[in-house]
């Protein structure tokens, strides 16, 4: 095993429930009301923190966008935005 990698279990109570292990919840950087997800694959299932899930989730989905609408340099972005905020100003 890695240095990364480590072993740690939790009982199952009645209702279902489980305490995450201190080392685990600090692994994914959960606190006391933040959300986990379960990803099941097969027999497996990985438990990891909700946030950073989406986050993941949204910037796979949005890769390559900027691109595909034309916005290919920092000046690009900025052109979009000044020409936003003047239509704002405008309406």
């Amino acid at each position: 095993m890695s240095a990364t990698t480590f072993i740690d279990n939790a009982k199952v109570m009645a209702k279902g429930q489980i305490t995450i292990p201190k080392d685990i919840r600090d692994v994914l950087g959960v606190a006391s009301g933040d959300r986990v997800t379960f990803i099941v694959e097969g027999s497996t299932v990985r438990i990891v923190n909700s946030a950073v899930y989406a986050m993941q989730a949204l910037q796979r989905e949005m890769a390559g966008e900027a691109e595909r609408t034309g916005l290919n340099s920092d000046e690009d972005v900025m052109a979009l935005v000044k020409e936003l905020r003047n239509e704002d100003e405008n309406a």
